[in-house]
């Protein structure tokens, strides 16, 4: 991932030289290729060469006039993104869920858990239109996190309620995953391949699947449907939940490493606090259905 600091952003050549020093000098500089598959390449509109060169390569009067004329430059405005807008992006994002959750937990009685539901349904929706449509809309991305914020209000507070202290182990659990995750990304332990993302969104698949069926079988038969949320099989399927949103939060790093490296517009940044927020939300609720089977 590229840092916002000068020193090192510099690369290292191929041929272990620093930043092209101590290799061949000989020649003119051939231009670089962007790298292949980089869905964020553009040509470099300044190829055709000097505007402002005359037949011999020297400015006329005229043309030194409209220089000096010209307003002065602004700073360099690249336009693209960096780590540091994904991180000042899911900060604001994560910010807007916790304030939506003290909403929920203090302003929406724990008895009315309609109304967290009624949430939760408004922010499905409008997390899958910014999903499925890549929507990089700061307000909508926003809204979603306020939204899901009071669902998460409401519900901790009725979880806390049946078993206290629950929902602050939920939370350290969260955050333990995801910064056991980063470290084992950043150390190269977690790499996301082709085939990694195939059978992880396999699992994933089936486990949503048969989380829907069960959901099904306890609106229409009552009690816990299938059975899954309990026992044994319950602290199963629940560690498989946890592992899930560890395997989402290794492909939301990648993703936001693939858009530094290809140079993505700074509106991406958004995409990316985006993901961060739904796999973060998963591994959370996912804690505390484990953690409240244990307590059974």
């Amino acid at each position: 991932m590229r840092s916002s600091n000068p020193m090192f952003s510099r690369g290292f050549a191929r041929d272990n030289s620093y930043a092209g020093f101590g290799g061949p000098q000989a020649g003119p500089r051939a231009p670089q290729q962007p790298p292949a598959g980089n869905p964020y390449a553009q040509g470099n509109p300044y190829a055709g060469g000097n505007p402002y060169a005359g037949p011999q390569g020297d400015l006329t009067p005229d043309q030194l006039q409209q220089m000096y004329g010209a307003p002065p430059a602004g700073p360099l405005q690249t336009g693209r993104m960096t780590i540091d807008d994904v991180v000042v992006r899911t900060a604001m994002t994560l910010g807007t869920v916790v304030l939506g959750a003290a909403v929920g937990w203090f302003a929406i009685p724990k008895e009315s858990l309609g109304l967290g539901l009624v949430a939760a349904l408004i922010a499905m929706v409008i997390g899958l239109v910014v999903a499925f449509r890549r929507l990089a809309n700061p307000a909508l991305i926003l809204t979603y996190a306020a939204f899901e914020g009071l669902f998460l209000g409401v519900i901790s507070h009725a979880y806390n309620d049946w078993y206290d202290g629950v929902v602050a182990q939920a939370v350290l659990g969260t955050m333990a995953v995801f910064g056991g995750m980063l470290v084992a990304y950043k150390v190269g332990a977690v790499r996301v391949t082709p085939r990694y993302m195939r059978v992880g969104m396999a699992i994933a698949l089936g486990f949503i699947v048969l989380t829907l069926v069960n959901l099904l079988a306890a609106v229409v038969g009552g009690g816990d449907g299938l059975g899954l949320r309990q026992g044994a099989l319950g602290v199963a399927i629940g560690a498989i939940g946890v592992l899930l949103g560890a395997f989402f939060l290794s492909l939301d790093f990648h993703a936001i490493e693939e858009g530094v490296r290809y140079g993505a517009p700074q509106k991406e940044a958004w995409l990316g606090a985006f993901g961060l927020t739904l796999s973060l939300v998963w591994i959370y609720l996912e804690l505390l259905r484990l953690l409240s089977i244990l307590r059974d």
